[in-house]
């Protein structure tokens, strides 16, 4: 067992690492189509970029909101959470390839596949913070304080709705990459509201 200081420290840096790797795909317009077109154009053309950018950048930004919280409900850790976590990172780490992928991809013909593999990294990526959940709250143990059993359900079906929406997206990237990135969106902003607790706070009973 221990303490969630080096749990938060090491999960902390990887958040960090994808945000970064997140801002160094966005792309400098060639100098030839600057020339051609004038900067504002080309900069203009970059729009996928930089809309995969921002919903990819909230999706982990609020990643990281809800792990903290998550955290805070937490005096200590065993192995299982040590390893539930390190899943859940697995998945966060990765999230920078799929979004240059669809960022690069979106308007192209199969920019299908690349919305796929984005929605399927995403469901994935919820997949593994529901187990987290799952196993943090199956722990009194390791708890500071006791969890109302309605919290834990409210807070697994907020975690599942999501799940549903980001497999829902899954098929929506064969209809539309742009509407498919749109709904991430959505979805994050979604996450934005404290999924821990029926009534947005931590409970402490």
């Amino acid at each position: 067992m221990m303490r969630t200081g080096r749990v938060e420290a090491f999960s902390d840096g990887v958040f960090a690492i994808a945000i970064t790797l997140l801002v160094l795909d966005l792309a400098v317009p060639p100098l030839e189509e600057s020339r051609r077109e004038g900067l504002w154009a080309a900069l203009g053309h970059e729009w996928p970029s930089y809309l995969a950018y921002l919903v990819s950048f909230f999706v982990v930004g609020i990643i990281w909101i809800n792990h903290h919280t998550m955290l805070t409900l937490v005096d200590q850790v065993d192995r299982v959470v040590l390893f539930a976590n390190l899943v859940l990172l697995l998945f966060v780490s990765v999230i920078p390839f799929p979004t240059r992928l669809l960022a690069d991809y979106l308007l192209e013909p199969e920019g299908h596949v690349a919305a796929a593999i984005y929605s399927a990294t995403m469901l994935a990526m919820g997949m593994a913070f529901s187990a987290l959940w799952l196993t943090i709250s199956a722990r009194p143990r390791i708890l500071r304080r006791p969890l109302d059993p309605a919290t834990r359900r409210a807070t697994l079906r907020r975690f599942g709705a999501g799940q549903v929406i980001y497999a829902a997206a899954v098929a929506l990237s064969f209809v539309s990459a742009v509407a498919t990135l749109a709904l991430h969106g959505v979805l994050a902003l979604y996450y934005c509201f404290d999924q821990l607790t029926p009534s947005g706070g931590v409970d402490e009973t």
